[in-house]
């Protein structure tokens, strides 16, 4: 099936948390990213769910209410893996692992126009098929033990942020440098600044 090109609104992710259920979670702060279908569907383009050509024209609100609890439940799981473990834990887990049993098309590779190969979907991905990839990379993460080692959350004020730690040494302290850490490199700076003062 040929999938056609379409221009996208951009979706600029505020760091890479390492993992695409990770990303999601991302999308909640500082506030609601995901504020409209044209926001969901840059997102899901821009973290790899789709092919670059598939346009998601048929994408709805009712994806925006699917995407948004299952980035809810994602968060309880991997808080719950923090030690914050709320009554509600069970109920997400099994929402988690119900999404993940979706079918979801099968990604082929066929020669693009300039005869290299490129990946292609079998058919139209539907809400389902798309929620199925995020909430198995969440299945992933949490069954994982090496994974599971490495998640941190953002030790940045009032940055609830949780990243995959990939740095050397494991020694990664914010979702990202430029916008918390530099937020911590400033504070620091004032207080030496003030004490200099004082």
């Amino acid at each position: 099936m040929a999938l056609g090109t379409a221009s996208k609104p951009s979706y600029e992710p505020r760091f890479d948390a390492g993992r695409i259920c990770l990303d999601l979670l991302a999308t909640s702060h500082p506030a609601e990213r995901l504020d409209g279908i044209g926001a969901l569907r840059a997102w899901i383009a821009g973290a790899g769910l789709v092919p670059a050509a598939v346009h998601l024209a048929h994408a709805d609100d009712s994806w925006l209410l699917g995407f948004r609890e299952l980035r809810g439940h994602v968060g309880l799981l991997v808080r719950g893996m923090q030690g914050v473990e709320t009554p509600s834990y069970g109920r997400a887990l099994a929402r988690v692992n119900e999404a993940a049993r979706a079918a979801t098309p099968a990604p082929l590779a066929v020669r693009g126009e300039d005869g290299r190969l490129v990946r292609e979907l079998a058919g139209p991905p539907g809400c389902a098929a798309l929620l199925a990839v995020v909430a198995r990379d969440a299945v992933e993460l949490l069954t994982d033990p090496v994974a599971r080692a490495a998640v941190r959350e953002c030790e940045g004020d009032h940055c609830p942020l949780v990243y995959l730690d990939t740095s050397r040494g494991r020694r990664r302290r914010w979702c990202s440098s430029e916008v918390c850490g530099n937020r911590e490199r400033v504070a620091r700076h004032r207080r030496r600044a003030a004490l200099a003062r004082a």
